[in-house]
C-alpha cells in the first residue's frame, strides 16, 4: 500500500534541490510543499540511504549514517547506490526521478 505521502512527493518529482547536512547524518530540504500525513505511522527508524519526510519540520531528509526510531518520520523510499556522494561536508546538488525497475 502507498501511503499519501509517498505520492505527494512523486508528484513533485522530478526535483533538483540543494540538500544542507544535518547533525553529520543526514541531508535535508524543504519542499514547495506540505506532505501529507494521512495514514502515515506514528513513526519510522531509519537506516542509510532512506529517503523520509519529517512532518514536525516539514523537510525531506536522506540519511547517510543510521539513526534512530523519531516519532514524525515517514519513509519515503530508498536509494540503493551512491550513497557515498551524501558523506561530504556541507551542502550538495541532487536531482531526485522516479526510476522505474
Amino acid at each position: 500500500m502507498t501511503i499519501p505521502t509517498s505520492r505527494d512527493f512523486v508528484a513533485l518529482l522530478p526535483l533538483t534541490v540543494k540538500m544542507d547536512d544535518y547533525s553529520n547524518t543526514e541531508k535535508i530540504f524543504y519542499p514547495s510543499r506540505k506532505l501529507s500525513t494521512q495514514h502515515a505511522p506514528a513513526g519510522f527508524d531509519p537506516s542509510v540511504g532512506d529517503i523520509t519526510w519529517y512532518a514536525p519540520w516539514g523537510n525531506v531528509a536522506l540519511f547517510y549514517k543510521d539513526f534512530g526510531y523519531s516519532r514524525g518520520l515517514i519513509s519515503l523510499g530508498k536509494i540503493t547506490s551512491g550513497i557515498e556522494a551524501f558523506t561530504v561536508n556541507g551542502s550538495i546538488t541532487v536531482t531526485f526521478e522516479l526510476v522505474a525497475e
